[in-house]
């Protein structure tokens, strides 16, 4: 399972570098709220890029959802405060899922956490693989360095919202327990223009 996750992204970053002179995908998620449109940068973030839109291409998010919000007001516990909308695929599809991938460190790729921003979620470096957060203001403690997470490593920034922050922060403002969702936000669609 390994080797084909890595045999994939390989061709993924192979087709990217033949198509250079277009290094934005863009991907509208369409939710029970309304669409956000998603700017993909194929470029700055190849691994995490092609990551992700393999979970498009494979339908994986179709009947996922968007499940925590985080607000200033519900992570009493962290002296560190972001707001994020955290969304992932489809758990009924959880065999199908894919190996996680390395991480593309902010310093690397450039991308930062700033209003509007896709990035992938995670628990310890290299852990990443479907499940993804939309920044609602700059979040620089999530950027290489910032300590958000406590070993400094950030989060894989990989691409923006182009359209739609309105259904993000309308996200957002869900009734919460926990930062989940008491009513998850339903995904149902997530396609790369134009397919």
């Amino acid at each position: 399972m390994k080797m084909k996750s890595f045999a994939y992204l390989a061709i993924c970053l192979l087709m990217m570098g033949c198509a250079n002179s277009r290094s934005v995908v863009v991907v509208d998620i369409e939710t029970s709220l309304g669409s956000i449109e998603v700017e993909v940068d194929t470029v700055a973030a190849p691994v995490t890029s092609a990551n992700f839109l393999r979970y498009v291409d494979g339908a994986m998010y179709e009947g996922g959802s968007f499940f925590r919000v985080v607000t200033m007001d519900n992570q009493p516990q962290d002296s560190i405060r972001i707001e994020v909308i955290q969304g992932g695929a489809n758990p009924v599809k959880r065999e199908s899922f894919f190996e996680p991938i390395p991480l593309e460190r902010t310093s690397t790729t450039g991308l930062k956490h700033l209003d509007g921003v896709i990035s992938m979620a995670r628990g310890t470096p290299d852990s990443a693989n479907h499940s993804f957060f939309i920044c609602i203001g700059d979040q620089p403690s999530l950027d290489f360095g910032g300590m958000r997470n406590p070993d400094g490593q950030g989060f894989a920034a990989f691409g923006r919202v182009t359209s739609g922050m309105d259904v993000v922060r309308q996200i957002q403002q869900g009734a919460v327990e926990a930062q989940q969702l008491t009513d998850p936000i339903l995904i149902l669609k997530v396609s790369r223009r134009g397919s």
